[in-house]
């Protein structure tokens, strides 16, 4: 895997004319595009993907299946009948959910949610009722019994999993990743890419460094070489 197929674009936009120029000029640059509830809410999940596809781009589709599992196996079936690249399932739904997703998932990969990267330890600890890195590596240990490809945690999670000998083979995927030349936005649980890899991401989600960056940064494709070369630089 290229340094560059590391990279998973966040589109959070609302509108497909503000993703095409993104998906255009970062598609040869980037391994693909996620696409979260605004857009697929705004435009609809059928023609989003589509779009995508049509402008050169694979889709991670984000969209955070958490229901009976009845329910998320026909989602399943439908997001993977689009021919998406991976899409994912909240840990929170149950082995049974996740494990109805991955019978259904085609040749699509399925990643499991565990803690979202937005929440601070004091509101991890009373959502779950448990500190943050014990409810990931619960979910971890769920989403490997139900036959995930993976996981997406925070950066701060990945030493923890990564030593865990039960959990060898799982996909990481991590959200909260952001350059030291970037702001931090809403994100809490962060690291630079260097530290995500280092600490044994397989992949990172980035959205604003590389699609608002900077002045200084230059273009969204300036600002995708940019952590690219950061990635190879420890691989």
């Amino acid at each position: 895997m290229e340094a560059k197929d590391r990279i998973i674009v966040a589109l959070d936009v609302d509108s497909l004319d503000k993703a095409q120029s993104l998906i255009e000029s970062l598609a040869p640059y980037v391994g693909c595009f996620k696409v979260g509830l605004e857009l697929l809410t705004a435009v609809g999940a059928p023609q989003v993907v589509q779009f995508v596809h049509s402008h050169g781009g694979e889709v991670f589709f984000d969209g955070k299946f958490d229901d009976i599992p009845n329910t998320v196996c026909n989602a399943a079936k439908a997001v993977a009948n689009l021919k998406v690249k991976m899409f994912n399932v909240h840990a929170s739904s149950g082995i049974e959910s996740m494990a109805a997703a991955v019978a259904n998932k085609g040749q699509s990969i399925v990643l499991a949610v565990t803690v979202l990267t937005s929440l601070e330890e004091n509101n991890a600890h009373l959502i779950f009722g448990e500190p943050s890195k014990t409810k990931v590596l619960q979910f971890a240990r769920d989403a490997k019994i139900a036959g995930c490809d993976g996981i997406i945690c925070s950066p701060q999670e990945l030493d923890l999993i990564g030593r865990q000998k039960e959990l060898g083979g799982l996909l990481k995927v991590t959200p909260g990743v952001r350059p030291d030349w970037a702001s931090v936005g809403d994100q809490k649980r962060i690291m630079t890419p260097t530290e995500a890899i280092k600490a044994g991401a397989t992949a990172l989600v980035i959205g604003r460094p590389i699609t608002k960056p900077s002045a200084e940064i230059g273009t969204p494709v300036d600002a995708a070489q940019k952590i690219a070369r950061e990635i190879a630089s420890v691989l």
